[in-house]
């Protein structure tokens, strides 16, 4: 896919492992959209062949990466068959992004709980929530073909950083969508409804018409019924992502995926990010300004006395000089 976006001789990707030679992968020119403005969306559940793809973006400076850091799968794996009809994967490899930059996060033998738990870890930091909590590794620090700096220690770390919305979060979400409810429901109510529900052929019509059915109140009935009790302080605190989530589900039951992320994406902050870099023509990344060299005034007499003994010092040792050839 990526292959559409590059023009031709950019690098890709490239594996290499061990006892596995370096093997890379190069764009052939016969993409369609080499000139299109680009932005891509990840965040830390974008993992393998979606990091491929943001990582060659970025690194040939192709369009914009907005999001949080990804995930960090990047192993090439072999299938090794065995004669009872079982088989392994064996890891041969690592994926590499164009500039360098190994995609796979760190793991160690042994240590297999800490690589377990890196997700919840990133979210325990904070790195969710702010860009001043991720810790870049300058041993790791790379360079883009413009020159623009990122770095490695796994995932792809977007150029436009955007935090995890929580506003919304309480333990009754957290709860029902836990235990499955908010989907159990939907289906439920699908099923019920099904005849009225496929009258509309679109998200707006279908929306009209949730609107007036108080599918959270309905909802909270339900998640009572199943032994989460109503705690209206927390309801009222989550509404909006309640009946996001409900109506979400019911369109995406009734009308498919497409009508889902289309009311989705309408209240997605990462997405309205991406719309505004590109109507604001800033998809296409630039090479950072040079850093100015500002001198430092205070210095300037220093400086001139220096010189000022260093040309007394050759006066002195081209008059000795003379000296000595009289």
């Amino acid at each position: 896919m990526v292959n559409e976006f590059l023009p031709e001789g950019k690098l890709i990707v490239y594996t290499h492992g061990r006892k596995y030679p370096r093997m890379e992968e190069y764009a052939n020119g016969t993409g369609s959209c080499q000139k299109l403005p680009l932005v891509v969306l990840v965040n830390e559940s974008s993992a393998s062949a979606s990091e491929i793809f943001a990582g060659a973006i970025q690194d040939n400076d192709r369009g914009t990466i907005v999001g949080r850091r990804s995930f960090g799968k990047g192993l090439v794996q072999q299938p090794i068959d065995f004669s009872d009809g079982s088989a392994i994967r064996l890891t041969i490899a690592r994926y590499y992004t164009p500039s360098g930059r190994c995609i796979q996060r760190p793991y160690e033998n042994g240590k297999d709980s800490k690589y377990e738990m890196d997700w919840i870890t990133r979210y325990e930091h904070g790195e969710f929530f702010s860009k001043d909590s991720i810790k870049l590794d300058e041993n790791l620090r790379y360079s883009t073909g413009l020159g623009r700096p990122v770095y490695g220690g796994g995932g792809i770390m977007p150029d436009v950083f955007v935090p995890q919305d929580t506003t919304g979060v309480s333990s009754y979400l957290i709860e029902v969508s836990n235990k499955g409810l908010i989907l159990q429901f939907s289906f439920q109510y699908t099923d019920r409804n099904r005849a009225k529900l496929s009258e509309y052929d679109n998200e707006e019509d279908l929306l009209k018409y949730l609107r007036h059915q108080s599918i959270v109140e309905q909802f909270v009935r339900f998640a009572d019924s199943k032994g989460v009790k109503r705690r209206n302080l927390l309801i009222h605190k989550s509404y909006k992502l309640l009946e996001r989530s409900l109506y979400g589900n019911i369109i995406y039951n009734i009308l498919g995926r497409e009508q889902y992320i289309r009311y989705i994406n309408q209240s997605d902050a990462t997405v309205k990010k991406a719309l505004d870099i590109l109507e604001r023509g800033e998809a296409f990344p630039k090479a950072p300004e040079a850093t100015p060299i500002i001198e430092d005034k205070k210095d300037d007499g220093k400086e001139k006395e220096l010189r000022r003994q260093v040309a007394l010092l050759k006066t002195r040792h081209s008059s000795s000089t003379t000296r000595q050839s009289a």
